[in-house]
């Protein structure tokens, strides 16, 4: 891996809920003006600032406010404002400004980021020497999958984190996944994202250490990828770390 940095395809618990929880809370049309004065400040702005900005009163302005720093969208300060300090100075007040963090929801699920990051992982591995792009992805891919699928439990959960949406195949057999997270790219690049799906899905059955075969099938619903049981063996979306 071009760092020491674990990368995997799963997405932490919860934080797919905590985004639609995230983009809800803008909803509101008082508390998405709020976000976006906030956001166009290069510093913190208090609750009396953001009040007479938008015509609010100064109660209305905090509870939406406290919103948005619940729902992490806005972070939070609280500082003396004025000259004067020490005692007598008045207490801090609580001042806001735009929190780092990203949010970003798709229905169904993409993972568009994740094939940014292992297409410039690639590029960085290949390096000075330009050994093959396409080589190292296919090694970048399985080495994210397997780091993936480490912690999963099962294969079914990994696939299900990184936005496979897997469910058995009666009629074909084995597992097969009603979505590709990185559907848009596949359109238009589908020989390159089939061996990336294929790779990093090899990855996840090595991580989560499930007896399975993967296959490439372009008919096989929402993704070209299948995975069959090993001969003997239970379905591979139901086997865990032996």
């Amino acid at each position: 891996m071009a760092d020491d940095e674990p990368h995997g395809p799963a997405r932490e618990p919860g934080e797919r809920a905590g985004d639609l929880a995230a983009l809800a809370a803008l909803e509101d049309p008082t508390r998405r003006a709020l976000y976006e004065l906030v956001s166009a400040r290069p510093g913190s702005t208090s609750r009396d600032d953001a009040a007479a900005a938008l015509g609010l009163s100064r109660s209305t302005a905090a509870f939406h406010l406290d919103r948005l720093a619940r729902e992490g969208l806005l972070a939070v300060e609280f500082r003396r404002l004025g000259e004067r300090t020490g005692p007598g100075s008045g207490r801090p007040a609580k001042l806001y400004r735009r929190a780092p963090r990203e949010v970003s929801v798709s229905v169904p699920e993409r993972r568009y980021e994740l094939a940014g990051e292992l297409l410039a992982l690639a590029v960085e591995e290949a390096g000075p020497a330009a050994a093959p792009v396409r080589a190292a992805l296919r090694r970048v891919a399985r080495e994210t999958g397997r780091a993936g699928g480490a912690g999963a439990g099962s294969l079914d959960a990994a696939l299900a984190a990184a936005g496979y949406e897997p469910r058995a195949d009666e009629e074909g057999g084995g597992t097969v996944m009603g979505n590709c997270p990185f559907h848009r790219l596949a359109r238009r690049h589908t020989a390159l994202v089939c061996e990336l799906n294929r790779e990093l899905v090899e990855g996840l059955a090595e991580g989560t250490e499930a007896a399975c075969t993967v296959r490439t099938d372009p008919g096989a619903g929402g993704c070209c990828v299948r995975v069959l049981p090993a001969a003997g063996e239970q379905p591979a979306g139901d086997a865990g770390p032996s």
